[in-house]
């Protein structure tokens, strides 16, 4: 057996749970927390996946693995089906140790949704015992999906942010938006520099870069996209998600 797949184990005997359960526009679980570590997965929709350093927009060509004990929030942009899975407590593989965003292939796509048919695994049959290996399997191997927002942790700044992922794509400048903020603009930069490290301006082109992603995982043109984003020009827009991820929108969507 693997060293990936030794690190799942309950006593209990059933180390993987699955739950399937859709939620309407814009329902949110708050913050919480359990034992086990969660792969959070969605089948139709697109969620908001909020730990208290980071942020993910979450269409459903990726999932965010979210290791037990760490308090998470999840809101719904959308009807979404939530397909996600509970596992038991990993041991030291470091790809299973935080919090990472992990793009579904079609394989491990099909395998979410086998698991959930099932409701759990149990440890004493081989054949579950074989998907649970390869589960782990193909989480440790999975390839980090990039554009990981971190969250800055000073309040006002925190509810800065709140409102820039609520709507990434919107027109207004930054000075616009920091009105009511409860800090001036000046030093919300300052913050942003200091808790996340990037500046402002790079971490709003971030957010923008997610809802990118959200839009052409939809099917979204790449005209469409940069409009959702916040981008007048398609030019402009293309420059940018290619500096971000090494490829143009048109190629990146072709890839998924």
């Amino acid at each position: 057996m693997s060293q990936a797949r030794q690190t799942l184990r309950d006593p209990d005997g059933f180390p993987v749970r699955g739950l399937a359960v859709t939620y309407g526009d814009r329902a949110r679980l708050d913050t919480h927390t359990h034992p086990w570590a969660q792969l959070v997965y969605a089948a139709s929709g697109v969620m908001v996946v909020q730990t208290p350093d980071a942020a993910w927009l979450v269409p459903p060509t990726r999932a965010i693995w979210v290791p037990g004990g760490t308090p998470h929030a999840i809101e719904m942009r959308g009807t979404v089906a939530m397909r996600t899975l509970y596992l038991a407590p990993p041991g030291e593989h470091p790809t299973l140790a935080a919090c990472r965003a992990i793009e579904v292939a079609p394989l491990l796509r099909e395998l979410i949704l086998h698991i959930v048919r099932l409701g759990m695994l149990d440890a004493g049959r081989p054949e579950h015992e074989r998907l649970e290996g390869l589960l782990t399997d193909l989480l440790a191997a999975g390839e980090t999906a990039p554009l990981e927002l971190p969250l800055p942790r000073d309040p006002r700044a925190r509810g800065f942010a709140a409102r820039i992922l609520a709507e990434p794509g919107r027109e207004d400048t930054l000075a616009d938006l920091a009105r009511g903020a409860g800090a001036s603009l000046r030093t919300l930069q300052r913050l942003f520099l200091a808790e996340t490290g990037l500046p402002l301006e790079a971490w709003r082109s971030r957010a923008r870069m997610q809802q990118a992603v959200v839009a052409l995982s939809a099917g979204a043109s790449v005209t469409e996209t940069a409009l959702e984003a916040g981008y007048q020009s398609p030019s402009a827009f293309i420059a940018a998600f290619k500096r971000a991820f090494g490829a143009t929108p048109a190629r990146y969507r072709a890839r998924r």
